[in-house]
């Protein structure tokens, strides 16, 4: 069965709307891992507006031999005041798996993958020293990626497909242009000896139809649907949806 990783960095944001320690970030993972997710993600940002180095840490404490623990960030943001260094944290915390993602400060969210031709041999020497710390290490990729050969070559274990495109066509009506293309994209990365996570904007509407279409997916990481969803079904419901869904 496709893991189910649940992205709380939403519940992060809705905490430091206000200050303290509202709603409890700790206490959202263990409902979600009581309720059967195999995986909690976070993406800590160097601008510290979601996700924080001390969450990383205490989810560590929680996760660690429970479920698995996905951290995602981009390895080339420079350590600044609070803010360690995506490397730094998982040198700490070992997680069971770093996604790199090539993000700025600037980016409401996520919203493009890595162009391999040009970042291959920088993320090398990075993907080497996370292996080096255990983790399995996944790259942010776009839907219809040319060439994935190269982040195999670079010692990266997986890929994670980028699937906001998928979801804008979707809620469209028109989306079978955009399903192709993450489908020929899963092909590629699985050819290339690659394992398939993918992630953004999946939702209970869409989830189905990608899981479907992509034999082998080992992992969808879920936030902000995920967390919208539980406002008005609850945390627990929503993530057995979620599990009832991918299998």
């Amino acid at each position: 069965m496709t893991l189910l990783s649940v992205n709380l960095n939403k519940i992060a944001v809705l905490r430091n709307s206000r200050g303290g320690s509202e709603p409890d970030l700790l206490r959202a993972a263990q409902t979600c891992i009581e309720a059967g997710c195999g995986g909690i993600t976070v993406h800590p940002r160097p601008d510290l507006r979601h996700i924080r180095p001390d969450d990383v840490r205490a989810l560590a404490a929680l996760l660690r031999g429970r479920v698995e623990y996905n951290i995602e960030g981009n390895p080339f943001a420079p350590p600044r005041d609070a803010y360690p260094g995506l490397l730094a944290l998982c040198r700490e915390v070992r997680p069971t798996q770093v996604t790199l993602v090539p993000d700025g400060d600037a980016q409401l969210t996520s919203d493009h993958g890595f162009d391999l031709a040009r970042d291959a041999e920088r993320l090398r020497p990075l993907v080497a020293e996370l292996r080096s710390y255990g983790c399995r290490v996944s790259l942010f990729v776009d839907p219809g990626a040319p060439d994935l050969a190269p982040a195999a070559a670079i010692g990266a274990q997986r890929v994670e497909i980028y699937t906001g495109p998928y979801a804008e066509a979707f809620a469209r009506g028109d989306v079978r242009a955009a399903l192709a293309d993450c489908v020929e994209t899963a092909r590629r990365a699985q050819q290339a000896g690659l394992a398939v996570n993918a992630g953004h904007d999946l939702s209970q509407a869409n989830l189905g139809t990608l899981r479907a279409a992509i034999p082998g997916l080992a992992e969808v990481s879920i936030g902000h649907a995920l967390i919208g969803e539980a406002l008005y079904e609850g945390l627990a419901t929503t993530v057995r949806n979620y599990l009832q869904i991918l299998r």
